[in-house]
């Protein structure tokens, strides 16, 4: 079976190389690691001709072949390395054609390499408005590549993509003969003599930047220093002055190629609605306050459209639990059926709609390059906390999950930046935080409206813990920055996209993916631990729970029905495996308000916070007391009652008491697991846990005491 060709989508931040990738691929993607690196990479197929799929690979952006971070090193170590498994059979250079001088530097640098290559130039709509006219047909011969224009948003271009690729793979020309700066012929032949004769550049590559690359050994790297130091060769030096040719170059190109229509009649500079938007989305004050007024509505809507479809779910699952005990022999398996597998499942699938509706905000806002502006405005205030300016994309990163966002610490140069940046993190609000969060408010917050009946009290409670997740982020930054005396200046260079209208096609499929991951990913986890813990629910130590039964009978002669069989469930509850561990904890979360029920969903959810509802539902499916045998997780919690006070157990007290516990706990292994591979250390996540979870203790308690 022939092998299927890889091609790598390679292109500036911004460029709309991610566009083109969802244009491509539509629905025929999955998300892995790198071989040997803990960073995600998508792939996806496309099917470049009838019966002929290729694979794509969709590399992190970046500016040029010589890398200043860590995600930067990994582009270089797959385009440099032949041998590694993600090496490419063509490049597709996406460049933004409003800016083409500048990402003609990074194509000129992969064609170099041998590698063939196709520049899709991409936002040509967005260069016209602006005054520029490409000879995309001249530039094509000048740089000796087939060149494509494509509108990436709209998926406009890619039959004429796909033509010039299937050239490419036929042909396979790429490379430049002659470097951009020469150097002593001798010198490149040593290396090539030493580590395998290929292409020019890539051996100049492997000799410049030998020390990031994983494919050599300390001796082989050893090797590269003393052929330096015999030739006197400098790659800073190098490195340097071939920008500069390489700009030299393509000046002359664009020149020949590209017409200013605003320079050639003397016209003043096109105004563009990206700059007229500019002036408020990025004004010092006026920014802020549209970025909080954007977040405030999307908190609302989440809670208010998020409401029937969550509760049709619910029911829908209490429904089907009832009708299947309603057929089934009473039998441990039903039980298992319905108590266990189908309480996780419920537990899982009642949140999609919330999960839905974050991502469709988030997606928005990437969409149309306003999530840039925000990071851009953010800067100025993180650093007066010790943060990093690049320390805005992993913190807004980390509202929809912490994992991903603590990989993404890599483009921060500085270490002592990015390991407070990685410590802090895990406080922002992400998406396993929605389910708890979602309940708890049910709970203990009512469903008024406020200010003249236009806001929902929910949502605006749903967007204090955010914001609160976000200034303790914060305020324990500027903490840590104290404690490691972190004085390094550094510098948050990125470049605004400009606005776009957002392509609808690209939104749901964001959706889609996030729904699916947190279904597929976090599902598991939460319905496998839902079974053990029904296991651990129903069975206990001795006969414990057989004399659970008699004891209740024997104390309570007058109860009779569902009343009798809820005392009967909740005393074998408090007897089981489940129920041992629970007291065992009660002791140390008494003082929060929390009982040893809630202290079963403490423990499992240290596996991840989600995991807490799929607990809560199981142990109340088992042990809840309400007359209503359709009754929904909610009002199963909602009927639970304080046997200490005889009044409603989740009271505001009890309720905000938890919401700040886990607003604050370090409660996700995957989370922890990323901390220790991204700094080679079991003490930093330790540290994490330690902090975060002391900080959600102390405020719980605060909180309790403070409303009880």
């Amino acid at each position: 079976m022939a092998k299927t060709p890889k091609i790598a989508l390679i292109g500036n931040p911004n460029a709309g190389k991610s566009s083109l990738f969802n244009s491509l691929t539509g629905l025929n993607q999955k998300t892995g690691n790198f071989p040997g690196v803990t960073m995600e990479k998508l792939t996806g197929i496309w099917e470049l001709e009838p019966k002929r799929p290729v694979e794509i690979l969709d590399l992190p952006g970046i500016y040029s072949i010589y890398p200043k971070s860590i995600d930067e090193e990994l582009v270089i170590n797959i385009l440099g390395d032949p041998t590694h498994p993600d090496f490419p059979d063509m490049a597709i250079v996406v460049a933004d054609a409003s800016n083409l001088k500048r990402n003609l530097l990074l194509f000129s640098q992969v064609r170099d390499l041998g590698i063939p290559t196709v520049l899709a130039l991409n936002m040509i709509d967005v260069a016209e408005n602006e005054g520029y006219v490409i000879n995309s047909i001249k530039l094509a011969r000048e740089l000796n590549v087939e060149v494509a224009e494509v509108n990436a948003k709209k998926g406009i271009g890619l039959n004429g993509l796909k033509l010039a690729v299937v050239k490419t793979l036929a042909n396979r020309y790429a490379s430049n003969d002659a470097l951009p700066l020469p150097v002593a012929e001798d010198l490149i032949q040593e290396v090539q003599a030493k580590f395998g004769d290929g292409e020019t550049y890539r051996s100049l590559l492997w000799l410049m930047e030998h020390d990031r690359m994983k494919m050599f050994s300390t001796q082989q790297r050893e090797t590269f220093d003393s052929i330096q130091n015999k030739h006197h060769f400098s790659s800073k030096k190098y490195q340097s002055e071939e920008t500069v040719k390489r700009y030299e170059q393509i000046t002359e190109v664009v020149d020949r190629c590209v017409i200013n229509l605003n320079r050639q009649w003397d016209a003043a500079p096109v105004r563009t609605w990206t700059d007229r938007l500019d002036k408020f989305f990025l004004h010092p004050v006026g920014g802020y306050v549209f970025f909080l007024a954007i977040l405030f509505v999307m908190f609302q809507a989440i809670f208010t459209w998020a409401t029937y479809p969550m509760d049709a779910i619910d029911g829908g699952v209490a429904m089907l639990n009832d009708w299947l005990k309603g057929v089934l022999p009473d039998s441990a398996l039903t039980a298992l059926l319905t108590d266990g597998l189908i309480a996780g499942i419920g537990g899982v699938l009642i949140f999609i709609p919330q999960i839905a509706f974050l991502f469709l905000f988030i997606s928005l806002l990437e969409e149309t390059g306003y999530m840039s502006r925000v990071m851009f405005i953010m800067d100025k205030l993180m650093r007066r906390f010790g943060l990093n300016g690049k320390s805005v994309v992993p913190l807004i990163s980390g509202v929809a999950c912490a994992v991903p966002a603590i990989m993404s610490t890599r483009s921060i140069g500085s270490w002592k930046d990015r390991l407070i940046t990685i410590l802090v993190t895990p406080l922002m609000s992400c998406s396993a935080r929605l389910p708890i969060y979602t309940v708890l408010i049910a709970l203990v917050v009512p469903e008024n409206k406020a200010l003249f009946g236009l806001f929902n009290l929910q949502g605006v409670a749903l967007f204090g813990l955010y914001l609160l997740g976000f200034f303790m982020a914060l305020v324990s930054a500027w903490v840590m920055k104290v404690i490691l005396k972190a004085k390094e200046k550094s510098y948050f260079i990125m470049e605004l996209p400009t606005y776009k209208g957002p392509r609808f096609k690209h939104v749901a499929l964001t959706i889609w993916n996030s729904v699916n991951a947190f279904v597929f990913e976090a599902g598991k986890i939460i319905v496998a631990i839902s079974i053990v813990l029904w296991v651990l629910a129903s069975y206990g130590p001795g006969d414990k729970i057989a004399q659970s039964e008699a004891r209740v009978r024997q104390e309570n002669p007058t109860l009779q029905g569902v009343k009798l069989q809820n005392k009967i469930s909740a005393e074998k509850l408090e007897n089981s495996y489940a129920g041992h561990f629970g007291h065992f904890v009660e002791p140390v979360i008494r003082p929060l308000g929390y009982d040893w029920k809630i202290g079963i969903a403490l423990i499992t959810s240290f596996a991840a916070r989600e995991v807490f509802v799929g607990t809560m539902s199981t142990i109340y499916s088992m042990g809840g007391e309400v007359d209503d045998e359709n009754a929904t997780i909610k009002n199963r919690m909602r009927a639970e009652i304080n046997p200490l006070t005889g009044k409603p157990m989740y009271d505001a007290a009890l309720g905000f008491s938890l919401l700040i516990f886990y607003a604050f706990a370090m409660q996700c292994m995957s989370t922890l697991a990323t901390t220790y591979r991204e700094t080679k250390s079991w003490k930093y996540p330790l540290i994490q846990f330690g902090y975060m979870t002391a900080l959600a203790y102390l405020s719980a308690f605060a909180v309790y005491q403070l409303l009880s």
